[in-house]
């Protein structure tokens, strides 16, 4: 009796084994689809600054006026805001002519997450830095201008702009980079013929055959493509005036809108040599800038205005070539330098 029990037992959970298999096939026929589906890709939209900051109810005035600032600065903050008083920006650049995309794409300075980033240590004041003295170095460079007072309205909405960017956008880029993706620095010299063959053919459509940029049709928004050298141009201190960063740049954005950091159309030596004819001409003058880098060694390896703590010439300095700068610092003060 007791066998016949099991049997029954085990019959019972065969049965019903059975049923829940019938169920499940029943089911997964029927969604099948759906029970399969590869997980959707994470979706990219594209930057609309009308759309995302300035029609968008939810930002507040104070975010939207850090916006304006930092892509309409000649209008609000430079030659041609009507107040003097207001003015600090030099000349009529827009802080977004380099900080692209209204300062949200990767691989051209981004500033999303800059906030989280200071302070920080610069070698050029040689000491932590805030945010403020950050934008206030641009300021006095790139927008050949002044430095804001630290408790500037103009200054709290520029970072409260850059503050919202991290939690106020939906997904822009495939990966945050920060700065630009440096470039290897190829072991010969600016060749300015081939930096000015390569401007012909790349980049004389929107910047110009004497580097002079285009303005917008309405005046007001300044250039809608910058000026590269010339007086309306960043002055000789600026970052940008150093090769191997403004080759960093172009290699990672431009031409533009024809590559990008993760798609590039020039070659590392094509940035380097056009990056060096760009920077052959004059553009306005930046004073004190031998007070740059209290400790010298720490002075980025294209700068090119000493003093310097080697024996290279200020041409090899300007244009390269820089490996051997490089190598030099790493032996003989132990210093690992990119740029």
């Amino acid at each position: 009796m007791e066998i016949i029990q099991k049997l029954i037992r085990r019959l019972l959970v065969l049965v019903t084994g059975l049923f829940l298999l019938m169920i499940l096939t029943f089911f997964g026929v029927i969604y099948y689809d759906k029970l399969w589906e590869p997980a959707p890709q994470e979706i990219i939209v594209d930057w609309d600054s009308e759309i995302m900051v300035l029609n968008n109810p939810s930002v507040s005035e104070e975010v939207k006026q850090g916006y304006l600032l930092l892509s309409a600065s000649s209008l609000h903050m430079g030659p041609l805001q009507h107040d003097p008083n207001l003015r600090f920006a030099g000349n009529n650049l827009s802080c977004t002519n380099c900080h692209l995309n209204g300062g949200t794409l990767s691989g051209a300075a981004s500033w999303i997450g800059i906030v989280d980033r200071f302070p920080q240590f610069g070698g050029r004041a040689n000491k932590n830095g805030t945010l403020t003295d950050r934008i206030n170095g641009c300021m006095e460079r790139s927008m050949n201008g002044k430095a804001f007072p630290k408790d500037a309205p103009q200054m709290k909405a520029m970072i409260a702009y850059m503050n919202w960017l991290d939690g106020g956008l939906p997904k822009l880029n495939t990966k945050n980079i920060k700065g630009y993706p440096k470039i290897e620095p190829p072991d010969v010299a600016v060749d300015l013929n081939k930096g000015k063959s390569i401007y012909t053919k790349e980049c004389i459509l929107c910047h110009g055959a004497e580097g002079q940029g285009i303005r917008y049709n309405e005046p007001k928004k300044g250039y809608q493509y910058p000026p590269l050298w010339g007086n309306d141009s960043f002055n000789d201190g600026a970052g940008m005036h150093r090769v191997l960063t403004a080759a960093a740049f172009i290699k990672n954005n431009m031409p533009y809108l024809q590559a990008r950091w993760d798609n590039p159309k020039l070659t590392d030596e094509e940035a380097y040599h056009v990056a060096g004819y760009i920077n052959s001409f004059s553009r306005p003058h930046k004073n004190n800038t031998a007070d740059d880098y209290p400790d010298k060694k720490l002075k980025p390896v294209s700068t090119p205005y000493g003093p310097w703590t080697d024996s290279f010439s200020p041409k090899q300095h300007k244009y390269g070539p820089f490996p051997p700068i490089i190598q030099y610092y790493k032996e003989t003060y132990g210093i690992e330098k990119t740029k």
